[in-house]
């Protein structure tokens, strides 16, 4: 398929540059893939379409403050890092701007030297390897000085930190949130764990290729990014469990997704204990595994995410939603409006 076929023209003033100050008040758009009918309705809604021995399946990963503002030791030069993800201790993949002020050997200092950074590693398209050093705990010390690496899109501030956090965030490592996540409240999933719908966790952690629009004409032709992802023992029990007893297993997320449909692809459509780098490219025509239903938001033009969204519930069924998804003036993007496919 084509690139162009996954286009769509968006108003700029539709991505939300905000969140809501309550998470479940965002918009819900419900798309019926028997019927081909489209429902609007408010997140919170969205216990009228579950039932008993259904099972939500999300995406446990904590964002990093992983922005970081610094300069160059040397030169006083100002330069952002962005951590990707950690290669062992200490060592981290990032990138940087301006990256050709970074070379081999080059030193950037943090917060008046709390945080000390060595390049020891030169990469493509600005990536870099960084070495650091600090006194007590990088994760205490990134939490005082690290920014949230919010998308290129929202422009406004974050005062709050835990509102680019899903209220379930646990394990540290993502470049970025689990946004399909974003609209639970804990009193949300507790009303519906109340319904008799199970509750599933995994773990992918988020690198910045997801939100990258593909470059290349033929999507046949995209190189998918890795990200690392993990399932536990209990967790490929539970879902066992749930398909055998005919329940739908419903993904919160195109991250959930596609770990999901990774460890099922892996293991004849069966669930195992799993952990490993997944680089899982969903476009159609694809055959789901592992997954009946999807939560997610809306996503940008011609991006992997749209692809797997269109895999699951037909391409022009997806953009006649967010076609009219634009007309019903929807907001966008991270901070923006739900979907669910069922």
């Amino acid at each position: 398929m084509n690139i162009n076929d996954f286009d769509f023209e968006l108003p700029e003033e539709l991505i939300a540059q905000t969140p809501l100050a309550d998470r479940t008040s965002s918009r819900l758009l419900v798309m019926d893939r028997k019927s081909k009918t489209i429902e609007h309705r408010i997140f919170s809604d969205i216990t009228s379409y579950l039932h008993p021995g259904d099972c939500l399946v999300l995406n446990d990963t904590r964002v990093l403050p992983a922005r970081l503002y610094g300069s160059k030791q040397d030169t006083g030069a100002k330069i952002e890092v962005l951590l990707l993800h950690q290669q062992e201790a200490d060592q981290w993949e990032v990138l940087v701007k301006p990256a050709k002020k970074i070379k081999e050997g080059s030193v950037i200092s943090f917060g008046e030297n709390k945080l000390v950074a060595t390049c020891i590693d030169v990469k493509e398209h600005g990536g870099r390897i960084l070495k650091f050093d600090y006194q007590g705990i990088f994760l205490e010390v990134l939490n005082d000085l690290g920014e949230m690496p919010l998308p290129p899109y929202i422009k406004e501030q974050l005062p709050d930190k835990e509102r680019y956090q899903t209220v379930y965030a646990k394990e540290e490592g993502s470049a970025a949130a689990p946004t399909a996540g974003l609209h639970f409240t804990k009193e949300l999933l507790e009303s519906i764990r109340n319904m008799g719908v199970e509750i599933a966790f995994i773990t992918l952690h988020v690198g910045l290729g997801t939100f990258r629009p593909v470059s290349v004409d033929s999507i046949d032709d995209h190189d998918m990014h890795s990200e690392f992802y993990h399932m536990s023992q209990e967790t490929a029990e539970q879902l066992d469990r749930i398909r055998k007893n005919k329940g739908r297993i419903i993904s919160v997320g195109t991250t959930s997704t596609r770990t999901l449909e990774t460890i099922a692809r892996d293991n004849d459509g069966n669930f195992t204990e799993a952990s490993g780098w997944t680089d899982i490219f969903i476009y159609p025509p694809y055959t789901f595994k592992a997954i009946d239903g999807l939560i997610t938001n809306f996503h940008l033009p011609k991006s992997t995410l749209i692809m797997l969204v269109s895999a699951l519930a037909g391409q022009s069924f997806v953009l006649d939603a967010y076609h009219e998804a634009i007309n019903q003036r929807y907001r966008f993007f991270s901070f923006g409006d739900a979907m669910l496919i069922i």
